[in-house]
């Protein structure tokens, strides 16, 4: 050291460091943030999506082809029952039901010709009848031939054909009438139908034809208006997983959000579960609807809804948060037998459905070695908890940890996450 004080000193100044170092720790670069064990709701909801749809829509269209002329009523028009929307042409039609009445007028012409050929061939019947009797009577006494009864016959016979003859006539006259009449009717039922009226009351939703369409429907109707009967009610169409189907239940309570109004939180209920199944991508869900009132007039139809639906609810019981069922200390912190004490207590983690207790990390006097609790859980919802054994009210848990370097959270130990 004499030799070389300099290098000594440092040397001694390291040495010292390196000392500090082992006998003093270094500050920690994480914390665990904790919360209390409280009392309070605790809500399980099933998460789906789906559309907003009016409760009754109806399709408005046209049953003849033509061009349309006129169109009265717009997007979002209130309409009434009976109320003309459009107009089609009706000039073609029109002149179809002139030729049918025509038609018609011309049959009863014809019918009251054959019904005045009747009356004349009753009467010469009546008068051939008479000379055959006469002639009858002569022929008997001697004064008339054999020959002069048979034409007497003959003209009897013949008259009576006529009148058969006329008396069919009148018949196929009267057919004719009933014919014309049928056409008349289809044709006047064609031009009302040039008058496209609103079936229902309630407001215009699409509006699919403007003046100057022709409208084709030979092969199937055309649909020109779409009409909501009742938008004050309203359903949403929500696409349930299979997995979460089981817990769905008609009238209950369903809490859903629409991206026009991120703020406000609707009320619906369970109207209908649709047991055919729909399969997308390998994915089975099916159809919930649910009933939604829409008295303020917010909600349009097409808007999609973040639906979730509450399929349990306790009120009043002891819960914590829920990350601190999954949350796991770094593994420096645990205990050594954490690992395999916690496998055999709870051999399937991943089983949700029978899992029924867990382990909750407690917070103790060293910040950095909490105690690993047994719980017995009762309903899991997204935000909290319930406990049914195993803690006690306002107990400080572990819920998370955060890194104090980068001021980030971190989910403790990467080998637990998502376990319990």
């Amino acid at each position: 050291m004499r030799l070389h004080p300099i290098i000594s000193g440092i040397m001694a100044l390291v040495a010292i460091a390196v000392l500090y170092k082992l006998i003093v720790p270094s500050p920690a670069s994480y914390e665990y943030v904790t919360a209390s064990v409280s009392r309070g709701d605790v809500a399980r909801v099933v998460s789906a999506s789906g559309k907003l749809r009016a409760l009754n829509t109806i399709n408005v269209g046209s049953e003849i082809s033509g061009q349309v002329t006129d169109v009265y009523v717009d997007f979002n028009s209130p309409v009434t029952a009976g109320q003309v929307l459009a107009r089609i042409d009706p000039t073609r039609i029109q002149a179809r039901v002139t030729q049918a009445r025509a038609q018609v007028e011309l049959s009863r012409a014809n019918l009251a010709q054959a019904e005045a050929s009747i009356i004349r061939a009753q009467t010469d019947f009546e008068v051939q009848s008479r000379e055959f009797e006469r002639q009858r009577q002569l022929a008997d006494k001697g004064f008339v031939s054999k020959a002069g009864i048979d034409q007497a016959r003959n003209a009897l016979a013949n008259a009576k054909a006529s009148l058969s003859t006329a008396r069919a006539q009148a018949q196929s006259g009267r057919a004719q009438i009933a014919q014309s009449e049928a056409e008349l009717s289809s044709a006047q039922l064609d031009l009302n139908r040039t008058k496209i009226v609103a079936p229902t009351s309630g407001v215009v939703i699409n509006k699919l034809v403007e003046p100057g369409t022709t409208v084709a429907a030979s092969f199937q109707t055309p649909n020109l208006f779409e009409i909501a009967a009742d938008t004050s009610r309203m359903q949403v169409e929500a696409s349930v997983d299979e997995a979460d189907i089981g817990q769905v239940r008609v009238d209950q309570t369903v809490r859903f959000t629409v991206d026009s109004y991120p703020d406000d939180t609707f009320v619906a209920k369970v109207g209908q579960i649709r047991k055919s199944a729909t399969e997308a991508q390998n994915v089975v869900s099916y159809l919930v609807i649910l009933d939604v009132d829409n008295q303020e007039g917010k909600l349009l139809t097409g808007m999609t809804a973040n639906v979730e639906i509450v399929t349990g609810t306790k009120a009043n019981v002891l819960r914590v948060p829920a990350p601190a069922i999954r949350f796991r200390p770094r593994k420096d912190d645990r205990p050594e037998e954490d690992e395999k004490d916690e496998d055999a207590d709870n051999p399937n983690p991943s089983d949700k459905k029978n899992r029924r207790s867990a382990h909750i990390w407690v917070a103790t006097d060293d910040a950095y070695k909490p105690a690993r609790r047994a719980v017995t859980i009762g309903l899991s919802g997204e935000d909290f908890v319930e406990i049914l054994k195993g803690l006690k009210e306002k107990e400080k848990i572990l819920v998370r940890s955060r890194n104090l370097e980068t001021e980030d959270d971190d989910d403790g130990d990467e080998s637990a996450r998502g376990n319990t």
